[in-house]
């Protein structure tokens, strides 16, 4: 099998280094890739977002199976134009990928698939949302309708900042959605889709603020771990029963059936199971975490969802190790991260026992220096049989690493490896 991954940064890294276990590859190709992924493949330049260019690639490379990473290729129809060229492709069309592209017509979704959620206005003026701020009173959550990479929620107890974030997603969008808070620990769960039946991977957690202790302004995700000690049992087949699969049957209810992954971003709260948001892909750095666990083959796993059968796989296999992702900033991330800084100590890190190193922002400077190129440089991936033993080495391996400016969260796993998370006890 021939797999063609669409996508420049960490996650993608982490799919290559996946579908290169898998022993039915013979060949994986990225494009654009980043200098980490061009180490394990062929790396290839393409526009991600423009169809035309993707498809065209597809074809020259004759390859058997497209998987497309981010959100935006996604959202812009790369998947529709390949599924008209007889490629098989996982990920969702057009149709069904605004439910990443707008938050309003997720939540739309939800309501008509009677999916757990927050209870949420679609404001179209500045006055509209300051009136549902009141509403729903604090903590205050706005977020932008659109795509955000991650970055369009603001969580805040500070009226004046909410309906400021609130303003500024108006002034490039006719909405903003305000939601009421959502209290209980958060949990990531991916399911693959073939548009009729889901199936779930093992559940993340994924840590969204800069700083350590939930401080700072929110990224794109500084951290994840895998699997989830404290998870209730039986929390994964909850999630698919009330919220994945009646998604995916409402989607190809309406004739948009979701073929992809679909990330549910939930809250374990005292009212039960509470969905945040929906992504259409891998969410980045979870998928760094989850992958890393995956026994069984996933280029298999994937062509299954992309021809539509996933009910004929067998149950997914997974290592008994915690993962553990520490993702590695660039100075000032997440507002103008500086770029052009050599990095040292990726070579020593990498040789650690049951590390991974994972590009995102990166490049090759022409001395052939590997240098930060974006706002998250890299993810730095252990294992361990416990969860302690996994922050060690991840920890370990990001104390090689440096480079003028760097910046990481020294608590991501720590709450779970100390018994300090618990479930709300539903009322």
């Amino acid at each position: 099998m021939k797999v063609l991954v669409i996508g420049p940064g960490a996650r993608e890294h982490a799919l290559v280094a996946a579908l290169s276990r898998d022993p039915q590859v013979e060949a994986v190709i990225a494009a654009p890739g980043n200098p980490g992924i061009g180490l394990l493949c062929e790396t290839r330049p393409v526009d991600a977002t423009d169809p035309a260019a993707v498809t065209a690639l597809a074809e020259e490379l004759d390859v058997d199976l497209v998987i497309v990473g981010p959100e935006a290729p996604l959202v812009a129809g790369v998947a529709d134009a390949l599924r008209e060229a007889s490629f098989a492709v996982f990920g969702p069309g057009q149709e069904a990928a605004t439910l990443e592209g707008s938050k309003a017509f997720a939540k739309e979704i939800m309501e008509s698939a009677g999916v757990p959620t927050a209870s949420a206005v679609a404001a179209t003026s500045e006055q509209e949302a300051a009136e549902a701020l009141d509403r729903f009173g604090a903590p205050y959550v706005v977020k932008a309708d659109g795509l955000a990479a991650g970055k369009g929620v603001v969580v805040t107890e500070d009226r004046a900042a909410a309906l400021a974030h609130a303003t500024s997603c108006l002034s490039v969008s006719d909405r903003v959605v305000i939601e009421s808070y959502l209290d209980g620990p958060e949990v990531s769960l991916f399911v693959l889709c073939d548009g009729k039946t889901a199936v779930p991977l093992e559940p993340a957690q994924d840590f969204k603020r800069i700083r350590d202790n939930d401080e700072g302004p929110n990224t794109g995700g500084m951290g994840a771990y895998s699997p989830l000690p404290w998870a209730p049992e039986g929390m994964v087949e909850e999630i698919v029963r009330t919220v994945a699969q009646p998604v995916v049957d409402e989607m190809a209810r309406r004739g948009h059936p979701f073929v992809g992954l679909l990330y549910c971003g939930l809250a374990l709260t005292s009212r039960g199971i509470q969905v945040i948001e929906f992504n259409v892909r891998f969410g980045d750095p979870e998928t760094q975490s989850v992958l890393a666990r995956l026994e069984s083959p996933l280029a298999q796993v994937m062509l299954a969802a992309a021809e539509g059968r996933l009910a004929e796989i067998e149950p997914l296999q997974w290592s008994d190790d915690y993962a553990v992702t520490v993702v590695l900033a660039a100075e000032n991330y997440p507002d103008s991260p500086r770029s052009g800084d050599a990095i040292g100590g990726l070579e020593e890190a990498a040789d650690l026992e049951d590390v991974m190193v994972l590009h995102a922002g990166t490049a090759t400077a022409p001395d052939g220096e590997i240098v930060t190129s974006g706002g998250r440089v890299l993810s730095v991936v252990a294992k361990g049989a416990t969860l302690d033993a996994a922050r060690e080495r991840a920890y370990a391996a990001v104390d090689l690493i440096d480079w003028d400016g760097e910046q990481h969260r020294s608590d991501i796993a720590l709450a779970a490896a100390e018994g300090r998370i618990s479930v709300p006890t539903r009322g």
